[in-house]
């Protein structure tokens, strides 16, 4: 059915842009209702707040933009994009050997570990899927291939889906309003697409990180007491 837009100029006919089922899948591979227990996981961020290093709405943008491009966003990214190119299920495992030696810190294995076992799980229940228990973005990427979804579009998805848990759990740690969360989102999710592009035409020798003091905030926050989140 059509619609109406309202204009300053005049009222015109609104049609239905012709929408990709398949995004709805990884759009609910990723959102919060998901069970992965992504809200349990900072990604750090718990300890950067406790140090002083994110202290507002300035500083947490400047952060996730770095985590975003810098670090395991970007790092995300190249995973998801070599798990998809797994043709079998020997090549994928070879893969997640590789993803877990490269996990800076213990809680950083851990979260993506526990996320992906979870992930797996209930993609290969619900779509009868076979996906091997692996790294989050080592399971998005091969379940991502199975039902053929659109890898640029899976990267960017999963890096604003990353994007909102953290936005959401600097919400619980410090005093930042909706609003200004908000604001921060919009403007990294603005990044999303450019950072999946990015890693379009690059591979494993390309993992790096150069967002030190996330990996640092990963590793003192092992030690972390009191603390709400498990990484």
């Amino acid at each position: 059915m059509g619609g109406l837009i309202h204009t300053n100029m005049a009222i015109l006919p609104m049609r239905l842009m012709p929408i990709d089922a398949r995004l709805l899948i990884v759009t609910q591979w990723l959102s919060p209702a998901f069970p992965v227990g992504a809200f349990a996981y900072s990604h750090g961020l718990e300890q950067a707040i406790y140090s002083g290093w994110v202290s507002d709405q300035e500083s947490l943008r400047d952060w996730l933009k770095d985590v975003l491009w810098s670090g395991t966003g970007r790092n995300d990214a190249i995973w998801i994009r070599l798990a998809y190119a797994c043709d079998n299920i020997d090549a994928l495992l070879d893969l997640e050997s590789e993803a877990r030696a490269f996990a800076p810190s213990a809680e950083r294995l851990k979260e993506s570990t526990r996320q992906g076992h979870a992930f797996a799980q209930i993609v290969s229940s619900v779509w009868n899927l076979e996906i091997p228990q692996s790294q989050l973005p080592v399971a998005l990427g091969y379940a991502a291939r199975a039902v053929d979804l659109c890898v640029e579009s899976v990267c960017a998805l999963y890096l604003q889906a990353m994007l909102s848990n953290l936005v959401s759990a600097a919400q619980r740690l410090m005093p930042i309003g909706q609003t200004a969360a908000q604001a921060v989102l919009a403007e990294l999710t603005a990044d999303c697409p450019n950072v999946a592009q990015a890693t379009s035409e690059i591979g494993i020798d390309d993992l790096s990180s150069i967002a030190f003091l996330s990996d640092i905030a990963a590793m003192r926050h092992e030690m972390l007491q009191p603390r709400i989140f498990q990484t």
